[in-house]
């Protein structure tokens, strides 16, 4: 069967069209919502879905093999202990990814994104459409510290 086997070409060729859907994914994961057209929005939507599966295994091959699909931007090394934290916590998609996203999705079984479409765009009169996650994944919060009523003062 040859399900799934032609792709949208999006007038480019094989290594930009890749390129451009690795960094579109990228800015999906990082900023949870991306506006785009309405062809692309379809084509990256596959991409993510696909990458959110690979978070889900949460193994070392699947974080090596997301990282690669992603065009994955390692940390320098002359930054220190403090600044890697931050930047892993804030940029690096594939800790994202794995950490923050595909947790959200564990007991689902696939559509992870959906494509909301927009009006048409002024200039070209192209379709826009968001492209976002389903469930929105939040920061887990640290539980709050009990306190005591007023009126006890054991």
């Amino acid at each position: 069967m040859r399900h799934l086997k032609r792709t949208a070409k999006l007038g480019r060729t094989s290594e930009h069209r890749n390129a451009m859907l690795a960094n579109l994914v990228s800015s999906l994961i990082l900023h949870k919502r991306v506006t785009t057209t309405l062809a692309k929005a379809k084509a990256a939507r596959s991409v993510a879905d696909k990458m959110v599966t690979l978070g889900k295994k949460g193994t070392i091959h699947a974080r090596r093999l997301a990282a690669g699909r992603l065009h994955y931007q390692g940390r320098s090394l002359t930054q220190s202990k403090e600044e890697r934290k931050k930047w892993r916590a804030d940029n690096d998609v594939v800790h994202i990814l794995f950490d923050q996203i595909a947790p959200v999705f564990k007991d689902r079984k696939g559509g992870y994104t959906r494509v909301v479409q927009l009006g048409e765009r002024r200039g070209d009169v192209a379709k826009m459409a968001i492209l976002e996650f389903v469930e929105v994944p939040t920061a887990v919060e640290a539980p709050a510290p009990e306190t005591k009523p007023e009126g006890d003062k054991k």
